[in-house]
C-alpha cells in the first residue's frame, strides 16, 4: 500500500491543451478572435454600402428630376403655351408646303404651275399633264380669288393672259372642264360681254378660255373665251401630294 501510495504521489495531471496558457493569454486569444470576427463584419457591411450609395444617389436624382419637371410645368406661362401652338403650326405649315413639289404652290389641297411660257390650249393641256397635273379647274369663289391674286403681279399687258381648263369645243355653248364636268354658271367669272365666241386676233371661234384682265368694276370677273390656237401662258393644277 505504501508503494502505491508513491506511484500516485509522484503522477502530476495536466489539461492536455492548455499547457503553457495562463488565464491572461485565453482573455487575450478569445479578444482577438472577437476583433476579426468584428472586422470581418465591419469590411462586409463596408462592401453593401459602396453598392448601395449610388443606387441611393441615382434614385435621389430621379426623384428631385421629376420634382423639377412639376414645378416648370405648373409654372408655364400662358405666353409660353401659346408660342409653342404657334412653333407646332409652323410645323404644320411647312409640311403642307412639302406636299407640292419645286415649282409648285399649294393652295386649299391643291398645288398650282403657272407657267410663263405661251403656247397653244391643246399644247398646254399637254405641259399639264406632262407634269401630272391638268389645266385648271376653278370650283369657288375663293379659288378664283386666289389665282387672280397670283396673275396679277404676272401680267405686263391687258393682252397677257393664262389659259384655264375650260372649253366649248365639242359642241358650241357647252361649257366642260377638262376633267368633262359641266361649268357651274353660278361659279362663273365671265367679263362682262363674254363669252362672245369671236377672236380678234385670228378671226376664228373662240373655243377656249383665259384669264388676267386688269382692273374692272368686279376684278374677279377676268374669263374671255378666245381661239384655242392663240398662244397664252399656262395654269396647271393637281392634287396635292397624301402622305
Amino acid at each position: 500500500m505504501a508503494e502505491a501510495d508513491v506511484i500516485y504521489t509522484d503522477v502530476n495531471f495536466r489539461a492536455p491543451h492548455t499547457e503553457g496558457f495562463s488565464s491572461s493569454s485565453l482573455y487575450l486569444l478569445i479578444a482577438d478572435i472577437q476583433q476579426d470576427k468584428l472586422i470581418k463584419r465591419s469590411n462586409s457591411t463596408l462592401k453593401r454600402l459602396v453598392v448601395l450609395v449610388p443606387v441611393l444617389l441615382c434614385a435621389v436624382t430621379v426623384i428631385a428630376l421629376g420634382i423639377i419637371v412639376i414645378i416648370l410645368n405648373t409654372n408655364k406661362t400662358p405666353q409660353t403655351e401659346q408660342e409653342e401652338n404657334e412653333a407646332l403650326r409652323k410645323n404644320s405649315s411647312d409640311e403642307r408646303l412639302l406636299k407640292c413639289e419645286a415649282g409648285w404652290e399649294q393652295h386649299g389641297g391643291k398645288c398650282y404651275y403657272f407657267s410663263t411660257n405661251k403656247s397653244s390650249w391643246e399644247e398646254s393641256r399637254r405641259l399639264c399633264k406632262g407634269l401630272g397635273g391638268d389645266l385648271v379647274k376653278i370650283d369657288s369663289r375663293e379659288e378664283q380669288m386666289f389665282i387672280r391674286e397670283k396673275l396679277v403681279h404676272m401680267m405686263k399687258n391687258d393682252e397677257d393672259k393664262f389659259w384655264i381648263g375650260l372649253t366649248d369645243s365639242e359642241e358650241e355653248g357647252r361649257w366642260l372642264w377638262v376633267d368633262g364636268s359641266p361649268l357651274n354658271t353660278s361659279l362663273s367669272f365671265w367679263t362682262d360681254g363674254q363669252p362672245d365666241n369671236w377672236s380678234k386676233s385670228s378671226f376664228k371661234q373662240a373655243d377656249c378660255v383665259r384669264m388676267g384682265q386688269i382692273g374692272g368694276s368686279d376684278v374677279l370677273k377676268s374669263w374671255f373665251d378666245t381661239s384655242c390656237d392663240a398662244h397664252q401662258k399656262i395654269i396647271c393644277e393637281k392634287a396635292e401630294k397624301t402622305r
